[in-house]
């Protein structure tokens, strides 16, 4: 065991590995529940719709990924997606999209100043900042549902399909294509690793990390609200809370596909299998009836336990 925790992903992708087990196993037991009429699982539609709801999650997750190579975390996820939904519906029209995209925008702007200029932790200010979006989204609704509905754009790209796969999967895939390219191809992409790994460090060799920061950050928020328009025209339409869902899974695909969450290391190959691998585990789960408590415990045990892992493997360093 102390083997285990002692490689680095940067040696031997184990988290990555163990990922693709897992989801090995899922298979397996989501095809025992099919043989025996469970559920269909294994049947093309029900995958083709599990992916369809995978790519709104693993949106969130790309833009948390950035956040987390840093060594920050993003806790206005949930607000900065209903926000952007809820603007884009009542917004409609061809503005829509960039209505909601505004919003991600915008947030990801106050949150990088937050963290980068004023010092403020990144856990209590995003924090800070999903608690306003609740209230002025609260005072923007007066506290009831939204009855403005979702524009024929934003439900081609959510419900749609193109040869037979779901456009928010194309969506999401473009997404991750460019996050792709900007962490390996892009100095902004070297100044997210080098900046996550020792923030003084960067500093010193000449990257100006507080934009780096902003923009890891304005990326996050930007990738929360197009998950959310993407959301809103799957509903059809806004509704309060409909981020809450997305906060902990982001976290725990991001961390399960090998990031480090303290910062500096992680490969996006890695976030999307933690994304498959979460979207597998709500599909059994669900088949299994379980309830969402017990679901929220799941993804608060895999966070704690990766803390610990990567506690670990500090404190072997040092």
């Amino acid at each position: 065991m102390s083997n285990f925790l002692s490689l680095t992903p940067e040696n031997r992708p184990i988290a990555i590995a163990a990922a693709f087990t897992v989801v090995i196993i899922l298979i397996g037991t989501g095809y025992t529940l099919t043989t025996q009429g469970t559920a269909p699982m294994l049947t093309p539609s029900y995958l083709l719709q599990q992916l369809q709801i995978g790519s709104f999650l693993g949106l969130c997750a790309a833009g948390m990924m950035m956040v987390i190579l840093l060594g920050h975390i993003d806790l206005s996820l949930p607000w900065t997606l209903t926000a952007a939904a809820m603007m884009a519906t009542t917004v409609g029209g061809p503005w829509a999209i960039p209505a909601g995209l505004c919003v991600g925008l915008i947030v990801g702007i106050v949150n990088g100043v937050g963290v980068s200029y004023l010092r403020i932790p990144s856990m209590i200010f995003t924090l800070g900042v999903d608690s306003v979006l609740r209230g002025l989204m609260i005072a923007h609704t007066g506290g009831f549902a939204p009855q403005t509905e979702a524009s024929p754009l934003m439900r081609y790209l959510a419900a749609e399909r193109i040869l037979g796969l779901p456009v928010a999967v194309f969506v999401w895939g473009a997404v991750s294509v460019l996050i792709a390219v900007v962490l390996t191809r892009t100095g902004f992409g070297k100044s997210i690793y080098a900046t996550g790994a020792k923030e003084s460090a960067a500093y010193l060799s000449g990257i100006r990390t507080r934009w780096v920061i902003i923009g890891a950050f304005v990326v996050s928020s930007l990738c929360a609200s197009m998950a959310g328009i993407l959301l809103a025209g799957y509903s059809a339409k806004a509704y309060q809370g409909m981020g809450a869902p997305f906060l902990l899974p982001a976290i725990a695909a991001v961390v399960l596909g090998g990031t480090h969450i303290l910062g500096g290391r992680g490969r996006y190959l890695g976030t999307l299998v933690g994304v498959v691998l979460i979207v597998f585990l709500n599909s059994v789960l669900s088949i299994m009836q379980m309830p969402e408590a017990f679901r929220q415990i799941i993804y608060g045990v895999v966070i704690v336990g990766m803390l610990l892992v990567y506690g670990r493997e500090n404190s072997k360093r040092h």
